[in-house]
């Protein structure tokens, strides 16, 4: 029974628990919009009280020499678009403008405590306060809000607006270049005695920036100037954003740069190439034709102004170094294909080039190196020749007399080119005689290059020549036949060695101007380094 009676107990309150529930909720939710619709009613009563006898058309001001302090704070959201060529910033902002209407006042009590009603700005009178230096040719960015009123009169307008802005644009550092773009901001036709502008923060609102990827904000500073103009004599007072920007050069630098950089580098390079190759003056050609195209790229983002970019001044130092090295290659070519007619080296190229110069940028002949010993004479040459076993001296050249015919049974050697002294002419007057065996030695001698022992012995050539004469006298054309191959010899190699010597003069001189361009290369590339750091 007792059982019975608490169950049933339980179940009572469980029921009233929630019958009571219900009915607080119910009752609350109409309370709620019977609170809505007092607020909408008095709100509806509070906007038609306070538009009766208003005009958004002048000052709200009781006095018409009061001023109307106008409160104005910008919220820089984005920068949307930086044109160095036109020299206009486009940037995204909130603008928020707070002044006191005096004749939008009411007494929260007489309308249920409603402090603030929200109603569209075109109600209202609104201050006139533009972007001064506004490059938008339709001048329709700005956005229509409502505006928030308060029971004292205050009236706060927040505005999103795409502002276009003339910005001077100084591109003398390109890419590392920082730029600053001023927004000024003022009225446009009341004067400082009749509406004034104040800052609400020291500077722009950064807290919400979205970030660029080209530019990097540094700060956005806000002042206030007073400015007297030309055409009246009250002030206009306006409030001047700064914006700093920082140009972010990675893009450039891997685009830009380091392209320019590696190209420069291949310039002194020609001068290594063989001269016989017959591409010197191709690659230079083509490393000048590269670096142009790029400086039309640079050219096609900036502005035609005066102040040439840094970028811009190291393409023109490049491209005037490798036209220069251009020049340079066609003129030592020159001198390597100079050719028989060339005279010889003069004493000071032979002293400077090819002595000094040639051992300070290692260029060694055929054989030498680092190590050796130089000089300036050459090695001697001489001909030992001997007639049935004697000696018929150093200069021996054998030479046909007049009326003889000689048949040689073997051929001299190539080096070899022995003609008889005027006193073996003599003794031989009366021709050579059948079976006549001449013995000839032909060797280089070192003894003019410091050489001992075992390198100064003469690296001999022997010979043995049978001559079969018969004394025939009227053959001279033969004599001067063998006379002229003979002077001809000579003279080519007289020719050969002058030719030598010019191409290691012009090998030098590459060798010199490589290296002289190679530091001239590195010098620009440091330089611009130094200035992105």
């Amino acid at each position: 029974m007792e059982c019975a009676r608490s169950t049933h107990s339980r179940l009572y309150i469980a029921v009233k628990s929630e019958f009571l529930y219900k009915y607080v909720q119910t009752h609350l939710y109409w309370g709620y919009w019977v609170c809505l619709c007092a607020q909408g009613r008095y709100a509806f009563k509070l906007l038609k009280d306070l538009f009766v006898n208003y005009t958004s058309a002048l000052r709200p001001v009781e006095d018409t020499n009061n001023i109307i302090n106008v409160t104005l704070q910008i919220t820089l959201s984005q920068i949307i678009d930086m044109d160095e060529r036109n020299q206009i910033l486009t940037t995204y902002l909130w603008i928020r403008q707070v002044w006191f209407d005096a004749y939008l006042t009411w007494n929260t009590t007489d309308y249920d405590g409603l402090d603030t009603i929200r109603i569209p700005s075109s109600y209202v009178w609104r201050p006139d306060v533009v972007l001064y230096n506004n490059a938008d040719d339709q001048f329709s960015s700005s956005m229509e809000t409502n505006v928030v009123i308060r029971h004292d009169g205050q009236i706060m307008w927040d505005q999103p607006a795409i502002t276009k802005s003339s910005c001077k644009v100084d591109v003398s550092f390109f890419p590392f270049d920082v730029q600053h773009c001023r927004l000024t901001f003022g009225s446009w036709t009341h004067n400082g005695n009749q509406m004034d502008l104040h800052n609400a923060l020291d500077s722009a609102d950064l807290a919400d920036f979205v970030e660029n990827v080209e530019w990097e904000v540094q700060g956005m500073p806000a002042k206030k100037n007073v400015i007297l103009y030309g055409c009246c004599s009250d002030p206009y007072p306006d409030i001047t954003y700064t914006l700093h920007l920082k140009r972010r050069a990675s893009f450039y630098i891997f685009n830009l740069l380091i392209p320019c950089m590696m190209i420069s580098f291949l310039a002194p390079l020609g001068f290594y190439l063989p001269a016989d190759s017959g591409e010197k003056v191709s690659l230079g050609v083509t490393v000048l034709l590269a670096l142009t195209v790029f400086q039309l790229l640079v050219a096609e983002s900036m502005p035609p102004s005066e102040n040439v970019p840094l970028i811009g001044k190291y393409y023109i130092a490049t491209m005037t170094m490798i036209t220069a090295s251009t020049a340079l290659t066609i003129f030592i070519m020159n001198i390597h294909h100079c050719g028989p007619e060339a005279q010889p080296v003069p004493s000071w190229a032979r002293r400077f080039i090819l002595n000094y110069l040639a051992r300070f940028c290692f260029v060694y002949d055929m054989g030498q190196s680092c190590v050796s010993v130089h000089t300036d004479q050459p090695a001697k040459k001489g001909n030992n020749c001997t007639i049935n076993g004697q000696a018929r001296g150093e200069d021996f050249a054998l030479r046909l007399h007049e009326g003889c015919s000689q048949k040689v049974k073997d051929q001299f050697n190539e080096d070899a080119s022995p003609t008889l002294s005027p006193q073996q002419r003599k003794e031989h007057q009366s021709g050579w005689r059948i079976g006549t065996f001449v013995e000839i030695e032909h060797g280089e001698s070192a003894g003019a290059t410091g050489e001992t022992g075992a390198s100064r012995k003469e690296s001999v050539k022997k010979r043995e020549i049978l001559v079969e004469s018969q004394c025939l006298c009227h053959q001279q054309a033969l004599l001067r036949n063998v006379e002229y191959i003979a002077n001809f010899y000579q003279e080519q190699k007289a020719t050969q060695r002058r030719n030598a010597e010019w191409r290691k003069v012009a090998k030098v001189m590459d060798r010199f101007f490589m290296w002289i361009f190679f530091i001239m290369v590195f010098l620009m590339s440091l330089l611009i380094i130094g200035k992105a750091v």
